[in-house]
């Protein structure tokens, strides 16, 4: 059993959902990364989900290719990320996935990227401009060591949830709203009705949600439809506009966890 997985089965045994959340490698600096990200865990995030900084990703919206735009003015990139993984390594086993676009990946060169990944302990990876159609064709049998998360989207179908599910590992990525990523204000039945339509979908793999989870009130609310939720643009511009030790941040993660104990 994966590392991912056997965390959500873990998490989920106490009666608790299990939160992941989302950080934009090197950001807010490449100094201070390393120790966000054990605050982060420490505050009560059980997976982490690490953002490749990339110029055109297709999921993100702007707060989060915002964060990606000061990172990459630090210079961060695949090489960065591995190193700030490899240092987190030496103090913690958090399980980590990476999020990418495909061209990053093929200009490091795959062979070369899965090795990096190995040699940094990565749990997983979710690249979402490769779709099922191509899943075959991309992720040749070096991957084979490492999770393969694919997302579902409201339009997926019922079969091709299925399929996504089939192929997937670690957990099925819910994509709660149609749109790229960001805080949403509120959301309708018809996002509920989805989320209940995809959970009872998935059989194979542990669901969590993600896409528009800001709050404790959203996570309570999703609670009845997965085993966990993922959160990032809140985290990401709650960084952007926190002080040197993080602390509304870190204050907001306890909050998300509890919420999570609590549905």
């Amino acid at each position: 059993m994966s590392r991912i997985r056997e965390k959500i089965i873990s998490v989920n045994e106490k009666n608790e959902k299990a939160l992941t959340i989302f950080l934009t490698a090197g950001f807010p600096t490449i100094e201070k990364f390393v120790e966000l990200v054990l605050n982060i865990e420490k505050a009560g995030a059980d997976i982490l989900e690490i953002g490749l900084p990339f110029g055109d990703s297709l999921a993100d919206g702007p707060v989060i290719q915002s964060s990606y735009t000061v990172a990459l003015k630090n210079n961060v990139n695949l090489l960065t990320t591995f190193e700030l993984i490899t240092e987190l390594r030496k103090k913690s086993d958090i399980p980590i996935v990476i999020m990418s676009s495909s061209n990053p990946v093929l200009a490091f060169g795959k062979k070369e990227f899965v090795k990096n990944c190995l040699n940094a302990k990565v749990d997983g990876i979710i690249i979402p401009d490769i779709p099922l159609e191509e899943y075959d064709d991309f992720y040749k049998n070096d991957f084979n060591a490492i999770d393969k998360i694919l997302l579902t989207t409201p339009t997926s179908s019922e079969k091709r949830i299925s399929a996504i599910d089939e192929k997937s590992s670690g957990f099925v990525y819910c994509v709660s709203v149609v749109g790229t990523t960001g805080v949403r204000e509120k959301f309708d039945n018809y996002v509920l009705k989805n989320l209940e339509r995809t959970y009872a979908i998935v059989k194979k793999n542990k669901m969590q949600i993600g896409f528009g989870i800001s709050s404790a009130e959203d996570i309570k609310k999703f609670s009845p439809f997965c085993d966990g939720v993922i959160v990032g643009s809140a985290i990401v511009k709650s960084l952007a506009n926190d002080d040197n030790n993080f602390s509304n941040t870190i204050e907001l993660v306890k909050e998300l966890k509890n919420a999570t104990k609590n549905y």
